[in-house]
């Protein structure tokens, strides 16, 4: 780490894949965080937050709907990071409330996703970019992090977690896109967090740059086998995302439907637009991670396809959670 001072950091929604990372990430160096993990009063005394608690962390447990009660806690924080799901709204718009009100050093609001333009591509983008504007209205210091895809979810069954969601090729299969190991979002995080120049600015962390086709390439080459290639043309994707937001329109409340869109959305983005690149964020004004952190290494994808294919990486996410059922009833 470039700076030697501590840094108080609290994460809301740790337990999640993205806040698992980050807090492997921020308790790997206790000399640079003293690191706060936030979780529901039900939810504190889960096994994941006893294995933060033990490798250092202090858990608290929280109303996520108190801004009062919430601000009392993060009070002194130099960092709140939020992962909290982009469906819990009012919990991600209390957080950025009380995290002003504790005069909060900087806000990492839960975005850690694809890169795309602002709004109009899919609905999930659009609620980040609101709770974005509730911290800009209040003036609130932030540093927003992209993602882009992750490895784990984007290999072709029989390696990757059910249900598998890498399945089709869309179009030709022959845009690029952004990928990434999940393991390496955190350490990304921790340099980010502790950087004076990502204050109020957008940053673009990524792996590497493939396509569908080149994942496939590298799966087979990895197993001397051929993979079966299901496809869909661009036409029918749209066709099928048009009919999902006509669903939800019709039934805003079913999470299942909301989900399939966003996903839908999503494939669109980035295997048809070809927006998750990073020459797409430098134009939308993200600062890159490559040129910002060159002495950070990535997985490759050859690697991880590698570990994977040779049974030594677990590649399963969301283990034991039903994501629906999370984004119901707006469980951390």
């Amino acid at each position: 780490m470039a700076s030697c001072t501590l840094l108080r950091v609290v994460v809301a929604g740790a337990s999640g894949e993205t806040g698992q990372s980050i807090m492997a990430a921020l308790l790997a160096e206790p000399a640079q965080f003293k690191v706060v993990a936030l979780a529901r009063h039900e939810s504190a005394g889960k096994e994941v937050y006893q294995e933060m608690a033990r490798a250092g962390a202090t858990v608290e447990a929280v109303d996520f709907c108190d801004v009062e009660t919430l601000a009392a806690r993060l009070v002194a924080a130099d960092v709140v990071i939020s992962c909290l799901l982009p469906l819990q709204r009012v919990e991600s718009e209390t957080l950025i409330d009380a995290a002003h009100r504790a005069s909060v050093g900087r806000f990492v609001p839960s975005f850690f996703s694809t890169i795309m333009p602002p709004r109009g591509i899919m609905e999930v983008r659009d609620v980040r970019e609101d709770l974005l504007d509730r911290c800009k209205l209040i003036y609130l210091p932030y540093t927003v992090i992209d993602a882009g895809s992750w490895y784990q979810i984007s290999l072709p069954p029989p390696y990757a977690p059910p249900p598998p969601l890498a399945t089709t090729v869309i179009g030709d299969g022959d845009i690029p896109t952004a990928m990434i190991d999940k393991a390496d979002i955190g350490p990304y995080v921790a340099r980010i967090i502790a950087d004076p120049q990502t204050l109020n600015r957008f940053v673009f962390v990524y792996g590497e740059v493939t396509t569908l086709n080149g994942i496939w390439t590298e799966v087979e080459t990895a197993t001397g086998e051929a993979v079966p290639r299901d496809s869909i043309s661009v036409v029918d994707l749209e066709a099928r995302i048009a009919a999902l937001r006509s669903s939800v329109t019709a039934d805003p409340t079913n999470v299942g439907l909301v989900l399939d869109l966003a996903m839908g959305q999503y494939l669109h983005s980035r295997h048809v637009r070809g927006d998750n690149t990073p020459d797409r964020a430098k134009y939308l004004g993200y600062l890159d991670c490559k040129i910002l952190y060159p002495d950070v290494k990535c997985k490759s994808l050859h690697a991880y396809i590698r570990e994977v294919v040779d049974g030594k990486r677990d590649y399963s996410v969301y283990v034991g959670r039903d994501v629906v059922a999370d984004a119901t009833q707006h469980r951390d």
